[in-house]
């Protein structure tokens, strides 16, 4: 590519890691502050323990289903700022803000109202103290619900501005709150389970506070519009809707598959269950440059969409997963050069560390070679509209690949843990052949979103 034709390209590489960077520390951040809230949880006792991690399951699904409705929020978004709509843009922004906020009120009414059937049928038997700590946290922790949801709407429209700081750094303001408010309730105040789920709600409420005033300033690209009287438009709801549902159902299938595939664990056994546990607490710094670029790759793709520059689709898409490939590959060799001292700090036995040690040397070498074509190839697809195929090629691996090689492998062929890992490799193998199939067969260039 000539110079003059880098020139109006609408990012240059320091736009480019200016978006990325802040992305990567705020993911990082957040599952640093993950491992602390569990040290400190873990201070309240095994009961309560046991209930955080219960209602957690049922809170990431609903963090989930935000995030997948607040894509399609900022993919719309993305391609009106791509033609230089800022009207419309402004209009889907604050469309999508009203929208996840009123889905998040009548979720939150209905875990309220439905907190007997979540105890007794979901959780299914559980003793009467994890019960009581279960109900206590979800209790206090129902009520950020409709946070959460506005932080994810926000958060995503100003990473399709190309502003990821901000986010990162509500982000820092958020997690320190509620590192430094767990410690001041449970080590201060002598709190229970309580003490953890207070903090989390009053960071929550100032992250999605935070970001939507920051949002009504009109001196940015996109900006909400100053109303507290809301007034649905349809169509743009439906333009929402329609990459925001199949997103929704990826990734609510997605997460029951791993409880299903986490129930096929439990009977391996104690020393399985911890190696698994703690072998997806440290596959999570392995991939988690690719999952800091998948966030940026939507603000990026949709834009580029939206202009109609799908020269510069295709360009941005291999840049990115270059940097995906050369990232993961620089982290997976520190995570596995320091394995030996990662694992002393869990104190782990010496079955349960080597079989950490084999699920971490095994998942490097997929991910660097699969997880960028299993899932930042299919971010370009979503960004320009295509994600009923994304999703049915994301279910369909899923089920068929992961779920039941992961029975074949590990249960019947008895190859255990690493059986059931086998078979989330093999779900990897074929997405990847897959997507690459509907990225090279150019239909995602061809689609009309907006």
């Amino acid at each position: 590519m000539e110079e003059t034709q880098k020139k109006s390209y609408l990012f240059d590489r320091a736009s480019l890691l200016g978006l990325i960077l802040p992305l990567v520390i705020e993911q990082l951040l957040n599952i640093l502050v993950g491992m602390a809230d569990s040290v400190m949880v873990a201070t309240v006792g095994e009961a309560g323990v046991s209930g955080v991690s219960l209602v957690d399951n049922i809170m990431i699904l609903f963090i989930n289903i935000f995030a997948a409705l607040a894509t399609g929020g900022a993919v719309i978004a993305g391609q009106y700022l791509g033609r230089e709509d800022r009207k419309n843009a402004n209009k889907a922004a604050t469309q999508l803000l009203w929208f996840i906020s009123i889905v998040a009120l009548v979720i939150t009414v209905l875990v309220y109202l439905g907190k007997p059937f979540i105890m007794n049928h979901i959780f299914g038997s559980i003793s009467q103290e994890v019960e009581k700590n279960a109900m206590i946290y979800l209790y206090i922790v129902a009520a950020s619900i409709p946070f959460v949801a506005i932080y994810s709407g926000a958060a995503a429209l100003f990473r399709t501005m190309g502003d990821s700081k901000t986010s990162m750094k509500i982000s820092l303001i958020m997690n320190g709150i509620n590192v430094f408010g767990n410690a001041i309730c449970i080590y201060g105040l002598h709190f229970g389970t309580e003490g953890v789920a207070i903090p989390t709600l009053v960071s929550r409420i100032f992250a999605a506070v935070g970001m939507t005033a920051l949002l009504l300033r009109k001196n940015q690209r996109i900006y909400l519009e100053r109303s507290f009287r809301y007034k649905p438009d349809w169509e743009m709801i439906r333009r929402i809707l329609f990459i925001g549902i199949p997103n929704t159902l990826e990734n609510s299938m997605f997460q029951i598959g791993k409880i299903v595939v986490l129930s096929l664990v439990s009977t391996f056994g104690t020393y399985a269950i911890a190696a698994n546990a703690v072998g997806n607490a440290i596959t999570l710094f392995q991939i988690l440059p690719g999952i800091a670029i998948n966030l940026g790759m939507i603000a990026v793709i949709s834009r580029c969409v939206g202009a109609g520059e799908y020269e510069q689709a295709r360009y941005y898409t291999k840049m990115l997963l270059k940097i995906t490939y050369i990232s993961m590959l620089v982290i997976n060799i520190i995570v596995i050069l320091s394995l030996p001292w990662i694992v002393k700090l869990y104190h782990l036995s010496d079955v349960t560390a080597f079989e950490v040690k084999r699920l971490v040397y095994l998942f490097g070498f997929f991910s660097v070679i699969f997880w960028p074509l299993s899932f930042t190839l299919p971010c370009t697809l979503r960004a320009a509209g295509d994600v009923k195929i994304t999703m049915i090629i994301s279910l369909l691996s899923m089920w068929i690949f992961r779920v039941m090689f992961s029975h074949l492998l590990g249960k019947n062929l008895g190859w255990g843990l690493v059986g059931v890992w086998s078979g989330m490799f093999i779900d990897w193998v074929v997405r990847s052949i897959f997507m690459i199939w509907r990225y090279r067969s150019g239909h995602w260039e061809r689609l009309e979103t907006i």
